[in-house]
């Protein structure tokens, strides 16, 4: 099984690998890297989308969700499976932050699928395309600045899908929608 993660997480890496150095690719990756730091992107959206709907209940909602999800993903899981990151600080090519915790799942990947899932159960299919495309982009980003395993994404999106999910029935039993 570890064989086929590092053939995966090599052959992703090869693909990506000649779009690093492209000055709008590496723009577009790294600033989505930084939105997703402490879930930023996201708590902006949902206070944008939900001041202009009137649910400030929605931004509170998804705030208390984006930080369980946070706290289950980076303080437990991360902390059970302890895996080293494919470099210390990311590629020395993009300038980004260099995380506390292990690399596996991605907890910018975790994040952002949680936060899609909330917000597409919230605002219905005509959003989706706008709040997956955001969560791919800062998904993908990790694997991007080789600050996290392609693999790492991956679990991280499964993860947080998954929590998403779980988040979506409590709003709805909370009638938060």
């Amino acid at each position: 099984m570890n064989d086929a993660v590092q053939r995966f997480d090599r052959a992703v890496d090869d693909l990506i690998e000649p779009w690093r150095g492209h000055p709008v690719v590496d723009r577009v990756m790294t600033t989505a890297t930084h939105a997703g730091e402490f879930s930023l992107i996201w708590h902006t959206s949902s206070l944008l989308r939900g001041v202009a709907r009137g649910r400030p209940d929605q931004i509170v909602a998804l705030a208390i969700g984006i930080g369980a999800e946070s706290l289950l993903v980076n303080q437990g899981l991360k902390r059970l499976f302890r895996r080293s990151r494919p470099t210390e600080a990311g590629d020395e090519r993009f300038g980004i932050r260099r995380p506390l915790t292990s690399s596996f799942p991605s907890g910018h990947a975790s994040a952002a699928a949680f936060a899609a899932v909330a917000l597409v159960g919230w605002d219905g299919r005509r959003w989706a395309p706008l709040w997956s495309t955001m969560a791919a982009t800062v998904a993908l980003s990790r694997a991007y600045v080789r600050i996290h395993h392609p693999s790492d994404v991956v679990g991280g999106v499964a993860v947080g899908a998954l929590l998403g999910v779980g988040a979506r029935r409590i709003f709805t039993r909370l009638g938060l929608d």
